[in-house]
């Protein structure tokens, strides 16, 4: 594939197109310099030769926040509330399977059970509620959950070793993992965003012990704060080299920051530069798949745009949102609809990416 001749971002962009790796100084100097239509036009190539050029997949699940009592004390979080103020909730086994009646009334078969990190619920907890979602509705509805950080907790308070906290949950029903909470992956941001939340090696050690353990996911980014263009550079070549490991990311989702405190600063993130990340990290990752656009955080019409820039699925539809502002898709219908506006065949597919009920357009 040969681009138009005008800037020194084509060497780096052809040797990609041409089968070679983009090394994190390339993506960097994209980041800073490269020109913004070249690096969504090779994104979208390259898209087209990892999944079928005409389809777009998206999927439906609904999302149970079973606490909202926290002790990590993240920055930008507004969802949480202290632990011993009474202020907050934990859901009943009862009301976890009351949220899936509906859900599973409206289409869903797969549930993203994640809530605060909170020491005082015991780890039969999580089991009883995995153990009755599966009785209630079969072993065929998917249950994805507990970040990297919730997980710690859950061998903090049992005293078991990580991989035999997994072994117990995979044996009530998880069935896979979010690589949630990883947000900026460098210590330096770790530090502004959430001192008490894992560290990077912490994250790595969890999703890598995970994968090992048969609960595969998914990874994103959350940019724009004050991370640097270099941190997001070195956000991204932690994913690669997990991933090169482990092969355990199904896809990786960018999305950015929302302004939910007072303390918290987000910046203005452009479409362009949205989707010029998104290209550089279709490009990057040539690891991993898929590339989600978060409709949920980022809107229908950039989604659409995401759709032409790298991106090969819609990241919706989303049934509840308590921790961000969603700006989702409410319907099967709309995400559908959405994804033939934008010229594609509209896929569903599960949380494991099979896909569930082809629809043609």
């Amino acid at each position: 594939m040969v681009l138009w001749k005008s800037g020194p971002e084509d060497r780096i962009l052809e040797n990609v197109l041409s089968g070679g790796r983009l090394t994190p100084a390339e993506a960097l100097f994209l980041y800073d310099e490269g020109d913004f239509l070249k690096i969504q036009y090779a994104a979208r190539e390259m898209r087209m030769r990892l999944n079928p050029p005409a389809d777009v997949t998206y999927t439906m699940f609904r999302v149970v926040n079973y606490t909202n009592y926290c002790n990590v004390h993240c920055t930008f979080c507004s969802f949480m509330d202290e632990i011993g103020k009474g202020q907050g909730y934990v859901l009943s086994r009862d009301e976890v399977l009351t949220k899936m009646e509906e859900a599973v009334s409206l289409g869903a078969r797969q549930m993203f059970l994640q809530g605060g990190v909170n020491p005082e619920l015991p780890f039969d907890y999580y089991l009883d509620i995995l153990r009755a979602v599966k009785e209630r509705f079969g072993p065929d509805l998917h249950i994805r959950a507990f970040s990297p950080v919730e997980l710690m907790n859950m061998e903090t308070i049992t005293g078991l070793s990580l991989g035999q906290v997994l072994e117990t949950l995979k044996s009530a029903g998880l069935d896979s993992v979010p690589g949630a909470g990883a947000e900026i992956l460098t210590e330096r941001m770790r530090a502004i965003l959430a001192p008490q939340k894992a560290s990077v090696a912490d994250w790595v050690r969890v999703m890598e012990t995970c994968h090992e353990h048969g609960l595969p996911g998914s990874a994103n980014i959350v940019f724009g704060s004050e991370e640097t263009r270099a941190e997001v550079i070195e956000h991204l070549n932690v994913i690669r080299s997990l991933q090169d490991r482990t092969g355990g990311f199904f896809s990786f989702i960018p999305w950015t920051f929302q302004k939910q405190t007072k303390k918290f600063f987000v910046r203005n993130v452009t479409t362009p530069e949205y989707l010029k990340v998104l290209g550089i990290t279709r490009l990057f990752l040539d690891n991993i798949r898929h590339i989600e656009t978060s409709i949920m955080v980022l809107g229908p019409a950039v989604g659409g745009l995401a759709l032409h820039s790298g991106a090969d699925d819609i990241s919706s539809i989303v049934l509840e949102e308590n921790v961000l502002r969603s700006y989702g898709l409410k319907s099967e219908e709309k995400a559908r609809e959405l994804i033939s506006e934008n010229g594609f065949n509209p896929l569903r597919r599960t949380l494991n990416y099979q896909v569930d009920a082809p629809v043609r357009a």
